[in-house]
């Protein structure tokens, strides 16, 4: 069924390509998005029904890019 849906939702390059293969990846995907747009862990935890330690386990590679907000705020915590 969900093979099917896709080859209805996509165009045939993303059909043959590993876009939301499963519906999983749909879930990975936000999960993803949420922990790379900031919200803090434990709130992703609790919404995708983690624990923290899953969590992070899980989906600590999808964490990128971010050094120079962490390091800009680590800046003005110890400036404040």
């Amino acid at each position: 069924m969900w093979q099917e849906a896709r080859k209805l939702a996509f165009a045939p390059y993303q059909v043959v390509s590993p876009l939301a293969r499963r519906p999983y990846d749909l879930r990975h995907a936000a999960v993803s998005l949420w922990l790379n747009a900031g919200v803090p862990a434990p709130e992703v935890a609790e919404r995708a029904g983690h624990s923290v330690d899953v969590l992070l386990r899980v989906y600590a590679k999808c964490l990128d890019g971010h050094q120079e907000v962490a390091n800009q705020r680590i800046a003005n915590a110890l400036t404040a």
